[in-house]
């Protein structure tokens, strides 16, 4: 149960569960992919980023994935920044290696 617990974001004294995100954001269509972590922040200790693979030819910012979660969730469970990858980086049985996304040194991206 470990490793649940690190998926887990506590922003301003709120849990934010990286998985919930995770689903919600995967419902948008042209999402592939995502990882949801936490970057450190000053204000709230930790903000929830989104590292995102998407279909060919799409090009979501952190504005269009919002609007398309308004009402889906919290507001403060909203990621503070979004970032394009071209892949996920996995371990060797293809588990998603969450402390390797790129999404910890973004300051964001609209």
């Amino acid at each position: 149960m470990a490793d649940r617990k690190k998926d887990m974001i506590i922003s301003g004294g709120e849990n934010i569960y990286c998985a919930e995100l995770e689903n919600v954001i995967a419902e948008h269509p042209a999402v592939l992919e995502v990882a949801v972590i936490g970057r450190p922040d000053e204000r709230w200790g930790q903000v929830p980023v989104a590292d995102v693979t998407v279909a060919p030819e799409t090009d979501p910012s952190l504005r269009q994935l919002t609007a398309f979660l308004d009402g889906k969730l919290a507001s403060f469970k909203l990621p503070k920044a979004l970032v394009l990858v071209p892949q996920l980086p996995r371990n060797a049985g293809g588990k998603v290696i969450k402390s390797k996304p790129r999404a910890q040194d973004a300051a964001g991206q609209d």
